[in-house]
């Protein structure tokens, strides 16, 4: 990836796409999106570890569109949004983490309830994806996580 960044460390304009950890963004909008509609399609009973599941992948959803504008705009050329880049990944991490395991072990527990019928091993089937997607999430906003603190240790 290319190096040049502004001169508060972080990108702005079209460089989001060439620096890392940046480009990571798109990789957060696809796995994002995918746990999100896979979650929004599927019946996994008891519903409570699935509302998580769908905060969680909405709220990283928005916060991360929220920080790809600003960076793109480049309105992050504050020293402030180094730190922030830092905190909101690692929250991210946390909430997709708990997420993906609440969602794993609500897909585990619903397995024993299928018959293996057509139908209900379809929804089997795309509450396994949506769990795949899920710990895909979250190790991209793990990575993303681990390069915003060593740019932010360098700063």
């Amino acid at each position: 990836m290319a190096p040049s960044v502004s001169g508060s460390g972080l990108p702005s304009g079209c460089q989001v796409f060439t620096t890392m950890p940046d480009i990571l963004f798109i990789l957060e909008f696809i796995f994002g999106g995918l746990v999100w509609t896979l979650v929004a399609s599927t019946q996994v009973n008891p519903a409570n570890p699935q509302g998580w599941v769908m905060f969680v992948a909405i709220f990283c959803f928005v916060f991360t569109t929220i920080f790809f504008l600003i960076y793109i705009c480049g309105a992050n050329q504050s020293s402030v949004w180094s730190g922030l880049d830092v905190g909101y990944h690692l929250i991210a991490v946390i909430f997709q983490l708990g997420s993906a395991v609440a969602l794993a072990i609500a897909t585990q527990d619903v397995k024993a309830l299928y018959d293996l019928n057509l139908a209900t091993f379809k929804s089997y089937q795309e509450d396994i994806a949506a769990v795949v997607m899920a710990y895909l999430c979250t190790l991209t906003y793990f990575i993303h996580a681990v390069f915003s603190i060593i740019r932010f240790r360098s700063s």
